[in-house]
C-alpha cells in the first residue's frame, strides 16, 4: 500500500513503500525498470520538464535530450583503464575500468560541446584563499543528480533518466552498476536512507526536510520502486526540486548509507556512539553523524563521493590533494574514463597574493581571487610564464548593487528608506557613466539589477528605468519627500527629526573595488545633499548587522540567476529568504512560515510575495512569463535595490597547455557553479611542446597493450548505452 510521507515519532521511521524489504532483501540486479517511458533524441527539451507545458500530460515527460553525451549503440567501444590505476588494477586492488563503470556511462561527446578528446594524466594546481575552499571542488567537479549544461538547460547526470508529471511526481532512474568511490554500489537504498533515518529524523533533522523538498509547506510522498529507481510525489506542483539538485550547492537527497550506518544509533548501539562523541568534544551521536554527512564541505577523507576527483588530504593542511575517483561515471566517445586529470592540487593562500601568484605561474588554471582590475597585469605576465589570460562573460543582474535596508529599526531612517522617492533619487545620483570609464574602461553594463540581455525575459527599459545620471531630477524627489533642511556649512540635507542626511554603507570588506565604486558614488550623492560612509566588516558580522535591522544600507552583488527563463523560479525577487539584503526580516519571515521576522506590510513586496505564489502553481509558460515580466516591472520602478553596473568581464587564467577550457564562457554561480558547466572533467594537457594534435590522432587509432580493455570479457555489454537508442545532453 502506497502512503503519504510524513514526519516520523521518535524511534520510528516515516512510511516508504518497499523499505523494508529493501532492507532485508536486495532487489535482483537491473530488475524493475520496463515502466519508464521511452523518448528520442531532441523529442523533449529540459524546459518543458521545469514546467513550461501549456497543459498537463497524459502521462509522465521523460527528461532530456541533445547532442553532448550519448547513449545509443556502439559495437566497437572498448573502455580505456586510466595509465595511473594500471598497477592497482594489475595488483587486484581494483577491478578493471570496464567493471567500474555503471553498466550504461555517461558519454561525452566532446566534439558536440566544441571540444578535442583527450588523454590520461597530469597534475593541476590551483590557488585558493582558505582551507574551507576545499569544497570547491564539489563546486567545479559538477556531479549532479542532474545539472545545467552550457546552455543552461537542465539535463541528466549521475542519474540516467528523469519521468516528470505536471511538476508534482518525479521519477528518478538511477545508472545500474553505479558505485561510489570506494566501490559499494550507489542504489535506492542510499536515498532511502537519507530520506527516512536522516532528514525525518529528529535528532539529525529537527526541522524535517530541506524546504526544497515542501510543496505548499508538505513534504512528498516517497517511494522505492526497486534497486535503481525511486519516485517523489506532492500534491502540487514543485518547480524547486530539479533546480535545487543541480545546484552548485546542491540538495542532497542521497548519502552513503554503507558508510553512515557505522555512525547511526539506528544502526549501532546508542550508548557508544553517545560515549565516543563526548570523547570527541560532541554532545551526541547525531552531532558526529551530521559532521560525517557533509559532502559539500568536501573535508572528511574517509567518506565516499560520486565527485570525479576525492580528497586525500586530512585537514587543517596548506596543500590539498584531490584524485581521480576510480569508480566515476562518465567516459568520452572513445572509450576512455574521465576525468582526463589524474589529480587536482589546491594551495591555501592569502587572498591578496593569488594575482601575484597566478602571474608567477604558481597555477594552472585561476579564477578565484582574480578581478578585472588584474586584468592588465596578467595579460602581460603571459608569455613569460607560458599563460593564456581570458575574459569569461558575467550574468548577474549587477555586478555591484546597493541595498537599502526596508527592515531598518531606526523608525526615521525606516520611513525614509521604504519611500520610492528617495531609492529613484539615491539611483539617479549615480554617474554609472564614469564608474564604468574609470573603473572598467567602458566594458561594463550600466543600470539597474535586471536580468541579463541574454535572458529572453530581458527588456531594455527594465535596465534603464530611474538608471540615467540625472542630479536634477534626484534633488527634486528629495525636495518632494520634504528633505529640504541644511545643514550650515556641509550643506548636508536633513532627515524629517533634524539629524543629517548621512548614509553608512556597508561592506564585507573582501575587494577594494567596492570601496573604490563607492568612492565615486558619495561624489555624485554629495551633490545631491547625502554623504556616505563606508564601513568595511567582516562577513559574518555585515550579515548579522543587516538581519538585525542595524544596517541602513550595504553593498552585495545583483541577482544571483542573471538569465532565467519564465520557468526559472522568480524568488529572488520577492521577500523568500533571510539572505535577501534589502527585507531580511520580511524574507525571514515567509522561510520559517511565520515563526520569527516580520510580516510583509509593503504593498509592491506583498504583491511579489502573491505573484510567486501564482508562479508556484502556474504550469503555462504564458502565464509564468507574465508573472515574471510584471515582477521585473516592480522591481525597476521600486527600485529595491540599486545596480550600477553589471556584466564584468571576469579573468581566467590558463595554462598554455591546458585544453578544453572554453576561450569564451559563462562565469556564474547560481546557475552555472562557476567551472562546472564547464565540465572540468574534460580538461587535459597536451604534451610538452604543445603537440595538440596527437591525442586527438591516438583517439581514432589504434590501441595496444594496457590501452586496450575489453569489456566483453567482464561478461558486461562493450557499449555503455546498449539497448537504449536514446540521445541526451549532459
Amino acid at each position: 500500500m502506497r502512503r503519504a510521507a510524513r514526519r516520523s515519532a521518535p524511534g520510528e521511521r516515516p512510511p516508504t513503500v518497499n523499505a523494508r524489504r529493501w532492507r532485508g532483501r536486495p532487489f535482483a540486479r537491473g530488475a524493475g525498470s520496463g515502466s519508464a517511458g521511452r523518448w528520442g533524441a531532441g523529442a523533449v527539451v529540459a524546459a518543458l520538464l521545469l514546467g513550461a507545458l501549456s497543459s498537463p500530460p497524459a502521462a509522465a515527460v521523460p527528461f532530456g535530450s541533445g547532442s553532448a553525451t550519448h547513449s545509443g549503440r556502439s559495437a566497437t567501444l572498448d573502455f580505456v583503464e586510466p595509465p595511473a590505476l594500471e598497477e592497482q588494477v594489475r595488483a587486484g586492488a581494483l577491478p578493471p575500468v570496464a567493471e567500474r563503470l555503471p553498466r550504461r556511462p555517461l558519454v561525452t561527446r566532446l566534439e558536440a560541446m566544441g571540444r578535442a578528446p583527450g588523454r590520461h594524466g597530469g597534475r593541476l594546481r590551483m590557488l585558493m584563499s582558505r582551507a574551507k575552499d576545499v569544497r570547491l571542488m564539489v563546486v567545479y567537479g559538477y556531479a549532479r543528480l542532474v545539472g545545467y549544461d552550457e546552455k543552461l538547460a537542465l539535463v541528466p547526470d549521475l542519474l540516467e533518466r528523469v519521468e516528470v508529471e505536471d511538476e508534482r511526481v518525479f521519477t528518478l532512474h538511477l545508472r545500474p552498476g553505479h558505485r561510489w568511490s570506494d566501490g559499494r554500489p550507489f542504489t535506492a537504498e542510499d536515498f532511502r536512507y537519507w530520506w527516512e533515518d536522516i532528514a525525518n529524523h529528529d535528532e539529525l533533522s529537527p526541522s524535517g526536510p530541506p524546504r526544497e523538498l515542501l510543496a505548499g509547506g508538505r513534504p512528498p510522498r516517497f517511494e522505492v520502486l526497486d534497486e535503481t529507481t525511486v519516485r517523489y510525489a506532492w500534491a502540487s506542483p514543485n518547480p524547486f526540486f530539479l533546480p535545487a539538485l543541480a545546484g552548485a550547492r546542491p540538495t542532497y537527497i542521497y548519502a552513503p548509507s554503507h558508510w553512515l550506518r557505522r555512525f547511526h544509533a539506528r544502526y549501532e548501539d546508542r550508548e557508544r556512539l553517545d560515549r565516543e562523541a563526548r570523547e570527541r568534544g560532541r554532545r551526541s551521536w547525531a552531532s558526529i553523524h551530521n559532521r560525517k554527512d557533509s559532502p559539500y564541505r568536501n573535508l572528511d577523507i574517509e567518506a565516499p563521493t560520486l565527485q570525479p576527483w576525492r580528497n586525500v588530504t586530512r585537514s587543517p593542511a596548506q596543500r590539498y590533494v584531490f584524485r581521480r575517483n576510480p569508480f566515476f561515471h562518465r567516459i568520452d566517445g572513445s572509450g576512455r574514463q574521465l576525468p582526463y586529470l589524474d589529480e587536482v592540487v589546491m594551495t591555501v593562500t592569502d587572498t591578496k597574493l593569488i594575482p601575484a601568484k597566478t602571474g608567477a605561474g604558481e597555477s594552472d588554471l585561476q579564477v578565484r581571487g582574480l578581478g578585472f582590475d588584474d586584468f592588465t597585469f596578467l595579460k602581460r605576465s603571459e608569455k613569460r610564464i607560458g599563460r593564456r589570460v581570458r575574459l569569461w562573460k558575467t550574468t548577474k543582474g549587477s555586478h555591484v548593487a546597493l541595498y537599502p535596508n526596508l527592515n531598518a529599526t531606526d523608525p526615521g531612517w525606516r520611513r525614509v528608506l521604504r519611500d520610492p522617492r528617495f531609492r529613484r533619487a539615491l539611483s539617479l545620483a549615480i554617474d554609472r557613466r564614469e564608474i564604468n570609464l574609470i573603473l572598467y574602461r567602458g566594458f561594463a553594463v550600466q543600470g539597474n539589477n535586471t536580468v541579463d540581455e541574454n535572458s529572453p525575459l530581458f527588456r531594455p527599459e527594465l535596465r534603464e528605468r530611474w538608471a540615467g545620471f540625472d542630479l536634477a531630477r534626484a534633488n527634486r524627489l528629495l525636495d518632494e519627500m520634504g528633505l529640504v533642511g541644511r545643514e550650515p556649512g556641509s550643506g548636508l540635507r536633513r532627515l524629517p527629526d533634524g539629524r543629517p542626511l548621512v548614509i553608512v554603507v556597508e561592506t564585507a570588506g573582501e575587494t577594494s573595488e567596492q570601496a573604490d565604486i563607492l568612492e565615486l558614488v558619495h561624489d555624485t550623492w554629495l551633490k545631491a545633499g547625502i554623504k556616505l560612509y563606508t564601513k568595511p566588516l567582516q562577513r559574518e558580522t555585515f550579515r548579522n548587522r543587516i538581519f538585525a535591522g542595524e544596517t541602513l544600507m550595504s553593498v552585495w552583488g545583483g541577482l544571483e540567476n542573471g538569465t532565467p527563463g519564465p520557468a526559472s523560479s522568480p524568488a529572488e525577487l520577492a521577500p523568500t529568504s533571510q539572505q535577501q539584503l534589502q527585507w531580511p526580516k520580511w524574507g525571514q519571515h515567509h522561510q520559517n512560515r511565520g515563526r520569527t521576522g516580520e510580516a510583509c506590510d509593503g504593498p509592491y513586496a506583498t504583491e511579489l510575495l502573491g505573484l510567486y505564489g501564482e508562479w508556484i502553481e502556474a504550469l503555462a509558460p504564458g502565464r509564468r512569463a507574465a508573472i515574471w515580466g510584471r515582477m521585473l516591472d516592480i522591481h525597476a520602478d521600486q527600485v529595491y535595490s540599486i545596480g550600477i553596473v553589471a556584466a564584468i568581464p571576469q579573468p581566467v587564467v590558463v595554462n598554455a597547455r591546458l585544453r578544453n577550457v572554453p576561450e569564451r564562457g559563462i562565469y556564474n554561480w547560481e546557475p552555472g557553479a562557476h567551472l562546472g558547466i564547464h565540465r572540468m572533467d574534460t580538461f587535459w594537457f597536451a604534451p610538452e611542446g604543445g603537440e595538440e594534435e596527437a591525442a586527438g590522432e591516438q583517439e581514432g587509432g589504434e590501441r595496444t597493450g594496457s590501452e586496450r580493455t575489453g569489456a566483453q570479457a567482464t561478461g558486461r555489454s562493450s557499449d555503455p548505452g546498449a539497448g537504449s537508442g536514446r540521445e541526451r545532453e549532459s
